[in-house]
Protein backbone atom coordinates (compact mmCIF):
# COMPACT_ATOMS: atom_id res chain seq x y z
CA UNK A 1 0.00 0.00 0.00
CA UNK A 2 1.25 3.23 -0.98
CA UNK A 3 1.83 5.62 2.11
CA UNK A 4 -0.77 8.25 0.97
CA UNK A 5 -3.12 5.72 0.78
CA UNK A 6 -2.25 4.48 4.56
CA UNK A 7 -2.64 8.51 5.91
CA UNK A 8 -6.09 8.50 4.27
CA UNK A 9 -7.29 5.69 6.23
CA UNK A 10 -9.23 6.52 9.36
CA UNK A 11 -8.34 4.82 12.29
CA UNK A 12 -9.44 4.21 16.07
CA UNK A 13 -6.14 4.28 18.11
CA UNK A 14 -7.21 1.92 20.86
CA UNK A 15 -6.40 2.83 24.52
CA UNK A 16 -5.20 0.94 27.95
CA UNK A 17 -9.35 -0.13 29.11
CA UNK A 18 -7.61 0.85 32.88
CA UNK A 19 -6.66 4.18 32.03
CA UNK A 20 -9.70 5.17 30.10
CA UNK A 21 -12.08 3.87 33.23
CA UNK A 22 -10.37 5.87 35.88
CA UNK A 23 -9.92 9.05 33.13
CA UNK A 24 -13.41 8.91 33.52
CA UNK A 25 -13.82 8.43 36.58
CA UNK A 26 -11.92 11.20 37.89
CA UNK A 27 -13.92 13.51 35.28
CA UNK A 28 -16.84 12.73 36.99
CA UNK A 29 -15.71 13.59 40.12
CA UNK A 30 -17.59 16.91 41.58
CA UNK A 31 -13.33 18.24 41.72
CA UNK A 32 -11.35 17.22 39.13
CA UNK A 33 -7.86 16.68 40.07
CA UNK A 34 -5.71 18.04 37.16
CA UNK A 35 -2.44 16.86 38.03
CA UNK A 36 -4.21 13.29 37.69
CA UNK A 37 -5.81 13.44 34.47
CA UNK A 38 -2.35 14.87 33.53
CA UNK A 39 -0.79 11.55 34.46
CA UNK A 40 -3.02 9.32 33.68
CA UNK A 41 -3.27 10.35 29.92
CA UNK A 42 0.55 10.60 29.60
CA UNK A 43 0.76 7.18 30.23
CA UNK A 44 -2.02 6.18 27.09
CA UNK A 45 -0.62 7.12 23.26
CA UNK A 46 -3.85 6.79 21.97
CA UNK A 47 -5.22 9.54 24.51
CA UNK A 48 -2.26 11.24 24.50
CA UNK A 49 -2.24 11.71 20.47
CA UNK A 50 -6.27 12.15 20.82
CA UNK A 51 -5.61 15.29 22.93
CA UNK A 52 -2.71 16.77 20.94
CA UNK A 53 -4.75 16.23 17.98
CA UNK A 54 -7.86 18.20 19.42
CA UNK A 55 -5.70 21.11 21.12
CA UNK A 56 -3.55 21.63 18.00
CA UNK A 57 -6.43 22.01 15.43
CA UNK A 58 -7.05 25.33 13.86
CA UNK A 59 -10.62 25.80 16.16
CA UNK A 60 -8.18 26.75 19.31
CA UNK A 61 -5.81 28.67 16.96
CA UNK A 62 -2.77 27.17 18.54
CA UNK A 63 -2.26 25.10 15.79
CA UNK A 64 1.72 23.51 15.72
CA UNK A 65 2.36 24.54 18.94
CA UNK A 66 1.07 22.33 21.46
CA UNK A 67 3.87 19.71 22.37
CA UNK A 68 2.36 18.20 25.71
CA UNK A 69 -0.67 16.74 27.98
CA UNK A 70 0.29 19.90 30.54
CA UNK A 71 0.05 22.04 27.86
CA UNK A 72 -3.12 20.88 26.01
CA UNK A 73 -4.92 20.44 29.29
CA UNK A 74 -4.20 24.22 29.68
CA UNK A 75 -6.13 24.80 26.93
CA UNK A 76 -8.44 22.24 26.36
CA UNK A 77 -11.94 22.50 28.80
CA UNK A 78 -12.34 19.54 30.74
CA UNK A 79 -15.75 18.91 29.03
CA UNK A 80 -13.72 18.46 25.94
CA UNK A 81 -11.20 16.09 27.37
CA UNK A 82 -14.77 14.01 28.86
CA UNK A 83 -15.99 13.56 25.55
CA UNK A 84 -12.27 12.73 24.12
CA UNK A 85 -12.66 9.93 26.88
CA UNK A 86 -16.03 8.68 26.23
CA UNK A 87 -14.95 8.36 22.43
CA UNK A 88 -11.47 6.23 23.78
CA UNK A 89 -13.62 4.06 25.70
CA UNK A 90 -15.46 2.64 22.45
CA UNK A 91 -12.13 1.41 20.93
CA UNK A 92 -9.95 0.44 24.21
CA UNK A 93 -9.74 -3.27 23.96
CA UNK A 94 -6.43 -5.03 24.15
CA UNK A 95 -7.45 -7.26 21.50
CA UNK A 96 -8.15 -4.12 18.81
CA UNK A 97 -5.26 -4.32 16.72
CA UNK A 98 -4.21 -7.68 15.02
CA UNK A 99 -1.13 -9.18 15.51
CA UNK A 100 -0.01 -6.74 18.35
CA UNK A 101 -0.08 -7.45 22.04
CA UNK A 102 -1.15 -4.22 23.09
CA UNK A 103 -0.23 -4.64 26.78
CA UNK A 104 3.27 -4.86 26.00
CA UNK A 105 3.09 -2.25 23.32
CA UNK A 106 1.74 0.45 25.98
CA UNK A 107 4.39 -0.67 28.17
CA UNK A 108 7.28 -0.45 25.78
CA UNK A 109 5.99 2.89 24.48
CA UNK A 110 6.24 4.32 28.24
CA UNK A 111 9.47 3.20 28.52
CA UNK A 112 10.55 5.07 25.60
CA UNK A 113 8.99 7.92 26.74
CA UNK A 114 10.35 7.99 30.34
CA UNK A 115 13.81 7.45 28.85
CA UNK A 116 13.43 10.02 26.14
CA UNK A 117 12.62 12.12 28.60
CA UNK A 118 15.67 11.53 30.61
CA UNK A 119 17.99 11.68 27.81
CA UNK A 120 16.61 14.99 26.46
CA UNK A 121 17.47 16.56 30.29
CA UNK A 122 21.30 15.59 29.26
CA UNK A 123 21.41 17.01 26.02
CA UNK A 124 19.06 20.55 26.56
CA UNK A 125 16.16 18.98 24.04
CA UNK A 126 12.43 19.98 25.50
CA UNK A 127 11.71 17.46 27.65
CA UNK A 128 8.09 17.79 27.14
CA UNK A 129 8.68 17.14 23.87
CA UNK A 130 10.70 14.07 24.21
CA UNK A 131 7.93 12.57 26.55
CA UNK A 132 4.94 13.13 24.08
CA UNK A 133 7.60 11.93 21.09
CA UNK A 134 8.51 8.79 23.31
CA UNK A 135 5.25 7.96 24.25
CA UNK A 136 3.81 8.08 20.48
CA UNK A 137 7.07 7.17 18.37
CA UNK A 138 5.30 4.05 17.57
CA UNK A 139 1.43 4.63 16.32
CA UNK A 140 2.80 4.30 12.70
CA UNK A 141 3.06 0.34 13.78
CA UNK A 142 -0.41 0.16 14.93
CA UNK A 143 -1.42 1.94 11.69
CA UNK A 144 0.46 -0.21 9.84
CA UNK A 145 -1.22 -3.48 11.72
CA UNK A 146 -4.73 -2.08 11.02
CA UNK A 147 -4.28 -1.23 7.55
CA UNK A 148 -2.48 -4.28 5.94
CA UNK A 149 -2.78 -6.98 8.63
CA UNK A 150 -2.06 -9.66 6.67
CA UNK A 151 1.35 -8.47 4.98
CA UNK A 152 1.95 -7.76 8.70
CA UNK A 153 1.24 -11.10 9.56
CA UNK A 154 4.00 -12.53 7.68
CA UNK A 155 6.46 -9.40 8.24
CA UNK A 156 5.74 -10.34 12.22
CA UNK A 157 6.56 -14.06 11.71
CA UNK A 158 10.14 -12.77 10.15
CA UNK A 159 10.82 -9.57 12.37
CA UNK A 160 8.96 -9.02 15.60
CA UNK A 161 7.18 -5.75 15.88
CA UNK A 162 9.08 -4.57 18.80
CA UNK A 163 12.94 -5.93 17.01
CA UNK A 164 15.44 -3.91 16.73
CA UNK A 165 15.36 -4.74 13.34
CA UNK A 166 11.88 -3.78 12.68
CA UNK A 167 11.98 -0.64 10.80
CA UNK A 168 14.94 -1.52 8.50
CA UNK A 169 12.44 -4.47 7.64
CA UNK A 170 9.45 -2.45 6.63
CA UNK A 171 11.68 0.01 4.74
CA UNK A 172 13.12 -2.74 2.28
CA UNK A 173 9.24 -4.50 2.30
CA UNK A 174 7.47 -0.84 1.97
CA UNK A 175 9.87 1.24 1.12
CA UNK A 176 8.67 3.54 4.40
CA UNK A 177 8.34 2.80 8.63
CA UNK A 178 6.32 3.07 10.76
CA UNK A 179 8.36 5.99 11.98
CA UNK A 180 7.25 7.23 7.97
CA UNK A 181 3.56 6.93 9.21
CA UNK A 182 3.95 8.29 12.27
CA UNK A 183 5.08 11.50 11.23
CA UNK A 184 2.82 11.43 8.34
CA UNK A 185 0.01 11.64 10.98
CA UNK A 186 1.54 13.95 13.08
CA UNK A 187 1.79 16.23 9.88
CA UNK A 188 -2.16 16.10 9.08
CA UNK A 189 -2.94 16.83 12.73
CA UNK A 190 -0.59 19.99 12.86
CA UNK A 191 1.46 18.57 15.44
CA UNK A 192 4.67 21.02 15.87
CA UNK A 193 7.31 20.80 13.59
CA UNK A 194 9.79 19.62 15.99
CA UNK A 195 8.14 16.32 16.88
CA UNK A 196 7.00 16.25 13.40
CA UNK A 197 10.58 16.01 12.15
CA UNK A 198 11.70 13.84 15.55
CA UNK A 199 9.18 11.54 14.53
CA UNK A 200 9.55 11.37 10.63
CA UNK A 201 13.81 11.18 11.30
CA UNK A 202 13.75 8.92 14.50
CA UNK A 203 14.79 5.60 12.38
CA UNK A 204 17.66 7.34 10.61
CA UNK A 205 18.51 10.95 12.81
CA UNK A 206 21.52 12.31 11.03
CA UNK A 207 21.00 10.42 7.55
CA UNK A 208 21.61 12.22 3.94
CA UNK A 209 22.96 15.43 6.36
CA UNK A 210 19.95 15.79 8.38
CA UNK A 211 21.05 16.94 11.66
CA UNK A 212 17.56 16.17 14.20
CA UNK A 213 19.50 15.91 17.95
CA UNK A 214 15.02 14.93 19.06
CA UNK A 215 15.07 12.70 16.77
CA UNK A 216 18.66 11.14 18.17
CA UNK A 217 16.94 11.27 21.32
CA UNK A 218 14.29 9.27 20.14
CA UNK A 219 16.27 6.66 18.68
CA UNK A 220 18.55 5.96 21.60
CA UNK A 221 15.37 5.13 23.53
CA UNK A 222 13.47 2.90 21.57
CA UNK A 223 17.07 1.28 21.28
CA UNK A 224 16.97 0.59 24.61
CA UNK A 225 14.00 -0.22 25.09
CA UNK A 226 13.70 -2.80 22.34
CA UNK A 227 16.88 -4.42 23.73
CA UNK A 228 14.72 -4.85 26.74
CA UNK A 229 12.21 -6.30 24.56
CA UNK A 230 14.80 -9.14 23.22
CA UNK A 231 16.51 -9.21 26.90
CA UNK A 232 19.90 -8.62 25.35
CA UNK A 233 22.93 -9.39 27.19
CA UNK A 234 25.88 -6.84 27.97
CA UNK A 235 27.77 -7.55 25.30
CA UNK A 236 24.68 -8.16 22.57
CA UNK A 237 23.99 -4.22 23.58
CA UNK A 238 27.24 -3.52 22.90
CA UNK A 239 27.29 -4.70 19.62
CA UNK A 240 23.96 -3.01 18.94
CA UNK A 241 24.24 0.63 19.99
CA UNK A 242 23.93 2.75 17.99
CA UNK A 243 27.25 4.41 18.01
CA UNK A 244 26.50 7.26 15.38
CA UNK A 245 24.09 8.35 16.95
CA UNK A 246 25.40 8.64 21.01
CA UNK A 247 28.92 10.53 19.49
CA UNK A 248 26.32 12.87 17.99
CA UNK A 249 24.77 13.58 20.77
CA UNK A 250 27.90 13.51 23.18
CA UNK A 251 26.07 9.79 25.14
CA UNK A 252 27.51 6.79 25.51
CA UNK A 253 26.33 3.94 26.01
CA UNK A 254 26.72 3.96 29.79
CA UNK A 255 24.91 7.42 29.86
CA UNK A 256 21.89 5.55 27.99
CA UNK A 257 21.78 2.63 30.33
CA UNK A 258 22.09 4.69 33.32
CA UNK A 259 18.94 6.25 32.65
CA UNK A 260 15.44 5.20 34.17
CA UNK A 261 13.10 3.05 34.00
CA UNK A 262 15.05 0.18 33.68
CA UNK A 263 17.59 -1.62 36.46
CA UNK A 264 19.42 -3.34 33.97
CA UNK A 265 21.19 -5.89 36.40
CA UNK A 266 17.75 -7.61 35.75
CA UNK A 267 18.03 -8.09 32.68
CA UNK A 268 21.93 -9.20 31.52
Amino acid sequence: MELRALLDKQFNLPSIPKVVALLLTELGLPEVDLRKINQLISTDPALTTRLLQMANSSFFQLSGKISSVSEALALLELAHVKTMAQAAASVASPKAVPGIRLQRFWDYSLNVAKVSRSLAGLVRQNQQAAFTCGLIHAIGELALHLGMPELMAALDKEIPPLDLRRAQAERIELGYCYATVGAGFAKMWHFPQPMVDALEHQYAPFESNVYEPLAGVIHLAAWRARAKEANLNERAMAVTFPDAVGVALDLDIDAVLQQDPFDWAAHT
